[in-house]
């Protein structure tokens, strides 16, 4: 019953989708990927897959992406026989997909139709599919379910700030969450809340969370050193790299850097937007503040920046080469209230994050981050320039917080493998 009227509502909402895809596209300047978004894929698309079997893994955005690069990499090497398609919803996590090369095909997730999800599922023939974090479209689900495909859930969270909503609607997403084979969560509280929400409770495991699979990276003194060479960047500074801010945070961003160039000569921002697409507004508002700037795209091989200067990132896919070559991470979206992003890509390559007390979507790395003493998190955004301060005169404080992200890392890996052993159950090699 519930799935008749989904689907004669969704009648109603395909015009206004449309639309608004078209609306987004072009405010956002993505690809429209019309057809594909609604499901037909052509076969000159499908020709590097052909003949194979299929392990498909959806990722929403670039978040997910990262995350799921580890288990990528792992189904790959145990799986080299088939092809691994991976599907995303927005332009920037389908630019980042494609620069792994584990992947075969990068296609846009369809929109929630049941022509739209058989048409793909009919030109993919997936052997088994994996949806990353909590991505939950009935249409979708159900028909992966009829036809006898495994349906697995993958680094499952539920923020705090979101449980309350899928508690209300648990009558909309219990039909879908019935169709999964397997759903791997991150942590004791995330078993809880699906089960909370309708998810049965025979299928939910505990696996960890995947982001903590990222491999530690840390650069050599040369290999920094071309790092910097590579983007402009003098290689005797002080280099803050502010990664994956978000509207109405690089303000304060930009504030923290000029009272602090103000007082240390050798200081150096790279500053990266989450999307690239408001790179126009960012520049407008560091002329406003009188820093000389370039962005990523615009500036040849041979530029080199002054120290003092601003590299604005206007790209996709650079974010931990851009982490790997500072001294100090800022990790954005913590600042105002969108639930943060992931601190431990800086943590990584052994860089100290600094980030803010919006962290909702990142809960349990907030808290592996303080227990270990990896980052620094501040209240308020007066607080940036403070510590800031403290981190760019002390090296030796540095040190000791990037040691402790890298222990944080060799201490709480293991969730691919958890979750391979998931997935094993669910795929022929």
């Amino acid at each position: 019953m519930f799935f008749t009227v989904y689907n004669i509502l969704s009648i109603f909402l395909l015009i206004p989708i449309f639309l608004f895809n078209i609306y987004r596209s072009i405010k956002l300047g993505w690809p429209l990927a019309t057809a594909e978004r609604f499901g037909f894929v052509s076969q000159g698309t499908l020709a590097g897959i052909a003949g194979r079997p299929v392990i498909w893994l959806h990722a929403v955005s670039v978040g997910e992406v990262i995350a799921a690069r580890p288990l990528l990499k792992e189904l790959r090497s145990r799986y080299p026989k088939h092809a691994i398609v991976v599907s995303n919803t927005t332009e920037t996590g389908k630019s980042t997909t494609a620069g792994f090369p584990e992947v075969d095909l990068c296609l846009y997730f369809p929109f929630d139709f049941l022509a739209s999800v058989r048409a793909i599922l009919n030109a993919v023939k997936p052997r088994i599919v994996i949806i990353m974090e909590t991505e939950i479209w009935p249409n979708f689900c159900r028909e992966a379910a009829r036809r006898n495909i495994p349906l697995l859930l993958a680094n499952g969270r539920i923020s705090d700030r979101s449980f309350p909503r899928y508690l209300t609607f648990s009558w909309f997403f219990r039909p879908a969450l019935h169709c999964f084979s397997a759903v791997c969560m991150q942590s004791e509280t995330g078993r809880e809340r699906i089960a909370a929400i309708g998810a049965d409770p025979a299928t939910i495991r505990v696996t960890g969370n995947l982001k903590n699979d990222i491999p530690a990276q840390v650069r050599t003194d040369e290999e920094r050193r071309q790092l910097r060479s590579r983007y402009g960047i003098p290689t005797g500074c002080c280099v803050l790299t502010a990664g994956s801010t978000r509207d109405g945070e690089e303000q304060y961003v930009i504030k923290a850097y000029k009272e602090l160039s103000a007082e240390i000569n050798d200081l150096f921002l790279v500053l990266v937007p989450r999307h690239p697409v408001r790179s126009d507004e960012i520049a407008a508002q560091l002329e406003r503040s009188g820093l000389r700037y370039k962005k990523r795209t615009s500036f040849p091989d041979t530029y080199q920046f002054q120290q003092g200067e601003v590299l604005l990132v206007d790209t996709v896919g650079e974010m931990m080469d851009l982490y790997a070559l500072a001294d100090i991470a800022y990790v954005g979206g913590s600042l105002v209230p969108v639930g943060g992003h992931n601190l431990l890509e800086p943590a990584s390559v052994g860089v100290p994050t600094v980030f803010g007390p919006y962290m909702a979507n990142f809960r349990e790395i907030e808290a592996l981050v303080l227990q270990y003493g990896a980052g620094i998190q501040i209240n308020t955004p007066e607080e940036l320039a403070v510590t800031c301060r403290a981190l760019i005169t002390s090296g030796e404080l540095r040190g000791v917080l990037g040691q402790n992200g890298l222990k944080l890392l060799r201490d709480n890996g293991g969730a691919t493998e958890r979750h391979m052993e998931v997935i094993a159950r669910y795929i022929c090699s």
